[in-house]
């Protein structure tokens, strides 16, 4: 009887009942104490609602963009136009997912005069989190004004830092590659985990 005891125990957190958290209060997956509207090359991945296939298809090897799709490509080529500091580099948009390289040439402060690190605000004017949030907004908007209802975000996105010319170099080769790879791709649904 003491070895259930201790096993009923050793376990008991599965069973216990949840604890209420607050669902707008949730961590953070950016890099503590890490600068966002700093110069830098950011590799982002941003993906569709349940990672649904609403950007279009790929057929033989090649993307084929719905219309989803031809306004996320078409909004991602105009992002340096809204943020005068962010060169475009390589980029792809997947069937449900799409990748990028956006580099962020000059500091910026809150309207480029109040200190870079804004303890009022949680996304600093002109920083990474603020163009992908703008860019989101803008693609979500341009779908549901075509009545494209089918098009969701997934909440947040992910980004990497590019700390060199070679890491520069395979990440490009990546995305070049992406659309060859999407047979291999965790995001592909068709794709059943071997485990």
């Amino acid at each position: 009887m003491p070895e259930k005891r201790y096993i009923f125990s050793k376990f008991q957190h599965y069973f216990a009942p949840k604890k209420t958290m607050n669902p707008h209060h949730r961590r953070s997956i950016r890099l503590k104490e890490y600068d966002y509207s700093q110069p830098g090359e950011y590799f982002v991945t941003i993906c569709t609602y349940n990672h649904d296939c609403t950007l279009g298809e790929i057929v033989e090897g090649e993307m084929r963009l719905n219309e989803n799709g031809k306004i996320v490509e078409k909004f991602w080529g105009q992002i340096s136009r809204h943020f005068i500091n962010v060169e475009l580099d390589q980029f792809v948009v997947m069937p449900n997912h799409l990748h990028g390289i956006l580099t962020i040439n000059e500091p910026v402060g809150v309207q480029n005069f109040e200190p870079l690190q804004n303890t009022y605000q949680h996304t600093v004017s002109k920083s990474l989190g603020s163009i992908i949030r703008s860019y989101k907004a803008a693609v979500t908007h341009e779908c549901r004004k075509y009545k494209y209802y089918d098009f969701r975000w997934q909440r947040n996105y992910y980004e990497h830092i590019i700390r060199n010319d070679n890491e520069l170099n395979n990440i490009r080769d990546y995305i070049r590659n992406n659309v060859a790879q999407w047979a291999f791709d965790k995001d592909n649904p068709n794709n059943i985990p071997l485990w």
